[in-house]
Protein backbone atom coordinates (compact mmCIF):
# COMPACT_ATOMS: atom_id res chain seq x y z
CA UNK A 1 0.00 0.00 0.00
CA UNK A 2 2.89 2.45 1.02
CA UNK A 3 4.48 1.60 -2.67
CA UNK A 4 1.64 2.42 -4.59
CA UNK A 5 0.50 5.27 -2.57
CA UNK A 6 4.68 6.32 -2.98
CA UNK A 7 3.90 6.16 -6.99
CA UNK A 8 0.99 7.64 -6.94
CA UNK A 9 2.54 10.65 -5.44
CA UNK A 10 4.97 10.71 -7.99
CA UNK A 11 3.07 10.62 -11.00
CA UNK A 12 1.34 13.08 -9.83
CA UNK A 13 4.65 15.48 -9.35
CA UNK A 14 5.29 14.20 -13.02
CA UNK A 15 2.19 15.35 -14.49
CA UNK A 16 2.22 18.45 -12.55
CA UNK A 17 5.68 19.20 -14.15
CA UNK A 18 4.68 18.15 -16.97
CA UNK A 19 1.67 20.58 -17.89
CA UNK A 20 4.13 23.05 -16.20
CA UNK A 21 6.73 22.68 -18.82
CA UNK A 22 3.91 22.53 -22.01
CA UNK A 23 2.65 25.51 -20.68
CA UNK A 24 5.58 27.42 -20.10
CA UNK A 25 5.80 27.09 -23.85
CA UNK A 26 2.99 29.45 -24.98
CA UNK A 27 2.96 33.22 -24.49
CA UNK A 28 0.59 34.04 -21.76
CA UNK A 29 -1.36 32.24 -18.88
CA UNK A 30 -4.49 33.43 -17.56
CA UNK A 31 -5.85 32.49 -13.93
CA UNK A 32 -9.95 32.45 -13.91
CA UNK A 33 -12.58 33.16 -11.66
CA UNK A 34 -16.00 32.35 -12.70
CA UNK A 35 -19.13 33.37 -11.22
CA UNK A 36 -22.23 31.77 -12.39
CA UNK A 37 -24.65 34.41 -11.28
CA UNK A 38 -28.60 34.11 -11.39
CA UNK A 39 -30.09 36.05 -13.66
CA UNK A 40 -32.71 37.51 -10.68
CA UNK A 41 -29.69 38.64 -9.23
CA UNK A 42 -27.67 40.59 -11.62
CA UNK A 43 -28.40 44.01 -10.88
CA UNK A 44 -27.43 43.36 -6.64
CA UNK A 45 -24.34 41.46 -8.04
CA UNK A 46 -23.03 44.23 -10.21
CA UNK A 47 -24.09 46.82 -7.21
CA UNK A 48 -21.34 44.28 -5.40
CA UNK A 49 -18.83 44.14 -7.81
CA UNK A 50 -18.60 47.76 -8.41
CA UNK A 51 -18.41 48.16 -4.80
CA UNK A 52 -15.51 45.57 -4.42
CA UNK A 53 -13.54 47.64 -7.69
CA UNK A 54 -13.89 50.81 -5.30
CA UNK A 55 -12.44 48.75 -2.65
CA UNK A 56 -9.65 47.98 -4.40
CA UNK A 57 -9.04 51.37 -6.23
CA UNK A 58 -8.87 53.16 -2.13
CA UNK A 59 -6.83 50.12 -1.03
CA UNK A 60 -4.60 49.99 -3.84
CA UNK A 61 -5.02 46.07 -3.71
CA UNK A 62 -1.65 44.48 -5.41
CA UNK A 63 -3.66 42.49 -8.26
CA UNK A 64 -4.51 42.73 -11.50
CA UNK A 65 -7.59 41.48 -13.57
CA UNK A 66 -9.74 42.19 -16.90
CA UNK A 67 -13.57 41.47 -16.15
CA UNK A 68 -15.57 39.64 -18.96
CA UNK A 69 -19.45 38.86 -19.27
CA UNK A 70 -21.53 36.41 -21.10
CA UNK A 71 -24.72 36.71 -22.29
CA UNK A 72 -25.59 33.37 -20.18
CA UNK A 73 -24.75 35.90 -17.07
CA UNK A 74 -21.49 34.52 -16.22
CA UNK A 75 -19.15 36.74 -14.76
CA UNK A 76 -14.94 35.94 -15.91
CA UNK A 77 -12.43 37.84 -13.61
CA UNK A 78 -9.52 37.19 -15.90
CA UNK A 79 -5.46 37.85 -14.30
CA UNK A 80 -2.51 36.87 -15.74
CA UNK A 81 0.16 35.29 -14.14
CA UNK A 82 3.72 33.60 -14.95
CA UNK A 83 3.53 30.46 -13.40
CA UNK A 84 1.82 28.08 -10.75
CA UNK A 85 3.46 29.78 -7.78
CA UNK A 86 1.76 33.31 -8.36
CA UNK A 87 -1.76 31.04 -7.32
CA UNK A 88 -0.37 31.27 -3.72
CA UNK A 89 0.01 34.94 -3.82
CA UNK A 90 -2.55 36.86 -0.97
CA UNK A 91 -2.95 40.42 -3.25
CA UNK A 92 -5.82 41.04 -0.87
CA UNK A 93 -4.16 40.53 2.48
CA UNK A 94 -3.24 43.87 2.84
CA UNK A 95 -6.71 45.23 1.79
CA UNK A 96 -8.35 42.56 3.72
CA UNK A 97 -6.71 43.74 7.26
CA UNK A 98 -7.44 47.36 6.62
CA UNK A 99 -11.43 46.56 5.56
CA UNK A 100 -11.89 44.30 8.59
CA UNK A 101 -15.29 43.06 8.99
CA UNK A 102 -16.23 44.96 5.67
CA UNK A 103 -14.21 42.82 3.61
CA UNK A 104 -15.51 39.60 4.69
CA UNK A 105 -19.25 40.91 4.47
CA UNK A 106 -18.46 41.81 0.26
CA UNK A 107 -18.08 38.36 -0.16
CA UNK A 108 -20.77 37.40 1.83
CA UNK A 109 -22.87 39.40 -0.59
CA UNK A 110 -21.49 37.74 -3.32
CA UNK A 111 -22.15 34.19 -2.20
CA UNK A 112 -26.21 35.22 -2.25
CA UNK A 113 -25.85 36.05 -6.06
CA UNK A 114 -24.56 32.71 -7.35
CA UNK A 115 -25.04 29.14 -6.93
CA UNK A 116 -21.77 28.19 -8.32
CA UNK A 117 -18.47 29.67 -9.19
CA UNK A 118 -14.82 28.32 -9.32
CA UNK A 119 -11.09 29.09 -10.85
CA UNK A 120 -9.48 27.64 -13.32
CA UNK A 121 -6.28 28.31 -15.71
CA UNK A 122 -6.99 29.38 -19.54
CA UNK A 123 -3.80 29.36 -21.87
CA UNK A 124 -3.30 32.00 -25.04
CA UNK A 125 -2.09 30.02 -27.68
CA UNK A 126 -0.52 32.55 -29.96
CA UNK A 127 0.99 29.98 -32.20
CA UNK A 128 -3.03 29.29 -33.07
CA UNK A 129 -3.99 32.76 -33.07
CA UNK A 130 -4.75 34.92 -35.75
CA UNK A 131 -4.00 38.36 -34.94
CA UNK A 132 -1.21 39.96 -38.14
CA UNK A 133 -0.89 43.22 -35.88
CA UNK A 134 -0.23 41.64 -32.82
CA UNK A 135 -3.07 43.22 -30.91
CA UNK A 136 -3.54 42.50 -27.35
CA UNK A 137 -6.29 41.25 -25.35
CA UNK A 138 -8.11 43.98 -24.83
CA UNK A 139 -8.81 46.58 -27.99
CA UNK A 140 -10.48 49.72 -27.11
CA UNK A 141 -13.44 50.48 -29.03
CA UNK A 142 -13.80 46.33 -29.70
CA UNK A 143 -15.46 45.32 -25.87
CA UNK A 144 -18.40 42.74 -27.87
CA UNK A 145 -17.34 39.36 -27.93
CA UNK A 146 -17.87 36.01 -29.67
CA UNK A 147 -16.61 33.17 -27.68
CA UNK A 148 -16.51 29.47 -29.68
CA UNK A 149 -15.57 26.71 -27.69
CA UNK A 150 -14.37 23.54 -29.35
CA UNK A 151 -14.53 20.21 -27.79
CA UNK A 152 -12.64 17.23 -27.74
CA UNK A 153 -11.64 13.83 -27.29
CA UNK A 154 -7.86 13.14 -26.05
CA UNK A 155 -7.45 10.93 -28.85
CA UNK A 156 -8.08 13.62 -31.20
CA UNK A 157 -5.83 16.57 -29.91
CA UNK A 158 -3.14 15.89 -32.88
CA UNK A 159 -5.95 16.17 -35.59
CA UNK A 160 -7.54 18.94 -33.97
CA UNK A 161 -4.55 21.24 -33.66
CA UNK A 162 -3.34 20.43 -37.26
CA UNK A 163 -7.09 22.09 -38.08
CA UNK A 164 -6.24 24.88 -36.06
CA UNK A 165 -3.26 25.51 -38.31
CA UNK A 166 -5.41 24.80 -41.04
CA UNK A 167 -7.11 27.23 -40.38
CA UNK A 168 -4.99 29.76 -39.95
CA UNK A 169 -2.89 29.31 -42.65
CA UNK A 170 -6.35 29.36 -44.77
CA UNK A 171 -6.70 32.86 -43.41
CA UNK A 172 -3.43 34.13 -43.56
CA UNK A 173 -3.39 33.15 -47.29
CA UNK A 174 -6.45 35.19 -48.12
CA UNK A 175 -5.50 38.22 -45.97
CA UNK A 176 -8.80 37.69 -43.78
CA UNK A 177 -9.43 40.82 -41.13
CA UNK A 178 -11.45 39.02 -39.23
CA UNK A 179 -8.97 38.56 -36.49
CA UNK A 180 -9.12 35.76 -33.34
CA UNK A 181 -7.40 34.73 -30.67
CA UNK A 182 -7.14 31.17 -29.52
CA UNK A 183 -7.17 29.89 -25.90
CA UNK A 184 -6.55 26.33 -24.50
CA UNK A 185 -7.79 24.45 -21.25
CA UNK A 186 -5.05 24.92 -18.81
CA UNK A 187 -4.94 22.96 -14.96
CA UNK A 188 -7.97 22.78 -13.25
CA UNK A 189 -10.77 22.63 -16.60
CA UNK A 190 -11.58 18.79 -16.69
CA UNK A 191 -12.36 19.01 -20.90
CA UNK A 192 -10.05 19.45 -23.53
CA UNK A 193 -10.79 22.79 -25.49
CA UNK A 194 -10.06 25.08 -28.01
CA UNK A 195 -11.45 29.25 -27.23
CA UNK A 196 -11.81 31.00 -30.17
CA UNK A 197 -12.56 34.75 -28.84
CA UNK A 198 -13.57 37.60 -31.72
CA UNK A 199 -14.02 41.40 -31.00
CA UNK A 200 -16.10 43.36 -32.66
CA UNK A 201 -17.42 46.94 -31.79
CA UNK A 202 -21.02 45.41 -31.42
CA UNK A 203 -23.18 42.38 -32.74
CA UNK A 204 -23.90 44.49 -35.60
CA UNK A 205 -19.88 45.01 -36.40
CA UNK A 206 -19.48 41.83 -35.22
CA UNK A 207 -22.22 39.99 -37.61
CA UNK A 208 -20.70 42.22 -40.70
CA UNK A 209 -17.61 41.53 -40.23
CA UNK A 210 -18.48 37.77 -40.09
CA UNK A 211 -20.58 38.26 -43.54
CA UNK A 212 -17.52 40.07 -45.12
CA UNK A 213 -15.14 37.05 -43.98
CA UNK A 214 -17.31 34.46 -45.77
CA UNK A 215 -16.83 36.20 -49.31
CA UNK A 216 -12.77 36.29 -48.40
CA UNK A 217 -12.58 32.96 -47.69
CA UNK A 218 -14.84 31.47 -49.76
CA UNK A 219 -16.67 28.95 -50.75
CA UNK A 220 -14.16 26.46 -50.16
CA UNK A 221 -13.34 27.11 -46.41
CA UNK A 222 -15.95 24.72 -45.46
CA UNK A 223 -13.08 21.96 -46.16
CA UNK A 224 -10.52 23.39 -44.20
CA UNK A 225 -13.05 24.08 -41.31
CA UNK A 226 -13.93 20.40 -41.47
CA UNK A 227 -10.16 19.47 -40.40
CA UNK A 228 -11.11 20.64 -37.31
CA UNK A 229 -14.92 20.20 -37.16
CA UNK A 230 -14.56 16.30 -38.15
CA UNK A 231 -12.48 15.62 -34.47
CA UNK A 232 -14.72 17.90 -31.91
CA UNK A 233 -17.30 16.29 -29.65
CA UNK A 234 -19.37 19.18 -29.62
CA UNK A 235 -19.17 23.03 -30.13
CA UNK A 236 -20.85 25.88 -28.10
CA UNK A 237 -21.04 29.47 -28.94
CA UNK A 238 -21.45 32.63 -26.70
CA UNK A 239 -21.74 36.15 -26.89
CA UNK A 240 -20.22 38.63 -24.26
CA UNK A 241 -18.39 41.54 -23.51
CA UNK A 242 -15.54 42.91 -21.98
CA UNK A 243 -16.22 45.27 -18.82
CA UNK A 244 -13.73 47.41 -18.12
CA UNK A 245 -16.16 49.24 -15.37
CA UNK A 246 -15.24 46.17 -13.48
CA UNK A 247 -11.67 45.28 -14.31
CA UNK A 248 -8.66 46.48 -12.23
CA UNK A 249 -5.00 47.30 -11.70
CA UNK A 250 -2.78 48.72 -9.44
CA UNK A 251 -1.55 51.86 -9.37
CA UNK A 252 1.92 52.14 -10.91
CA UNK A 253 4.69 53.62 -8.58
Amino acid sequence: MKTAKTTLVLLLLLLLLCLTCNISQAQKMFSVHQDNVKPSMVMEYEKIAKEFNAASVEHNAQAEWFTAVSNDFKYFYISPIENFADLDKRPFADMAKAMGDKFGDIFNRFDKCYDSHGNYIVVHDEELSYMPDGAQEAQEGQNYRKWFFMYYPPENAKKVKEGMKAVKELFTSKGSKSYYRIYRNGFGSMENYYMVSISAKDEVDGATQAKANEEVLGPDRWETFNKVINYISRMEEYSGEMRPDLSYSPKKE
